[in-house]
């Protein structure tokens, strides 16, 4: 049995994250919370914080690849029959599952590189990010509920724009796979990524994550998109006029 076996795991169906539209105004920068020495934000300061705003607490940026059992029950909360997930997951917890949009989280599916430099701008000058996974040359990132269907429409016309690579927008009615809980075996090696098998890049580890609205990871989209055109000459300068937000 492996640590994360070892944990005990029960779902409470009253405990169900409160998940706010994300369609609804973001918040500016909030106050930073107290701090540890090691600089990162002293943990249980605050309420848990409100999906599409910022965190109270300051940016988020960790890496960490296995789910702990706070946040699998928020992955599971998602689910019609959470209690069977979460079983299944004990007794696999090396195995990925599929989970339902729209209820607990949205997802916005983008390319890898280009998820990168999102990711960039969200920890370096942003408010971090919330869970986070990669499948193959795709970046998933955990959004605030509605995000899938508010966030298209925000980009208008720079979603047509060349430096905009296809995004995927992931909402209500539609299903996600999930990285495996545990994460890939300690001995994984190449193969688990040949394979196929996503992976979290940033893995929940909390009852209610804070999760990026749709005006948060617009500016991200941007910044990407803008990054990847600049030093471009009139290519560059058509591209950043179309990326000007509305």
């Amino acid at each position: 049995m492996n640590d994360w076996q070892r944990d005990s795991w029960h779902f409470d169906a009253d405990r169900r994250p409160d998940v706010s539209d994300a369609s609804a105004p973001e918040q500016g920068p909030a106050e930073p919370g107290p701090e540890s020495a090691s600089g990162s934000p002293a943990a249980g300061h605050g309420a848990a914080p409100t999906a599409g705003t910022r965190p109270a607490a300051g940016p988020r940026r960790t890496t960490a690849d296995r789910v702990t059992s706070a946040g699998a029950q928020w992955l599971v909360s998602a689910d019609p029959a959470p209690h069977r997930l979460l079983a299944r997951w004990s007794r696999h917890p090396t195995a990925p599952g599929v989970l339902p949009c729209g209820t607990a989280f949205d997802v916005i599916n983008v390319p890898a590189v280009f998820g990168r430099r999102m990711l960039d701008r969200l920890w370096s000058e942003g408010p971090g990010t919330g869970p986070v996974s990669v499948h193959r040359s795709r970046m998933l990132i955990f959004a605030a509920t509605g995000t899938a269907r508010r966030l298209p429409e925000l980009l208008g016309g720079a979603a047509r724009s060349r430096a905009v690579p296809p995004l995927l927008f992931h909402g209500a009615g539609d299903a996600v796979a999930v990285p495996p809980p545990a994460g890939p075996p300690r001995n994984a090696g190449p193969e688990w990524t040949e394979r196929g098998i996503s992976r979290w890049l940033v893995a929940p580890e909390v009852r209610h994550p804070w999760l990026p609205g749709p005006e948060i990871l617009l500016r991200a989209v941007v910044h990407a998109a803008r990054s990847c055109c600049a030093g471009a000459d009139e290519r560059g300068g058509a591209a950043e006029s179309a990326l000007a937000p509305g």
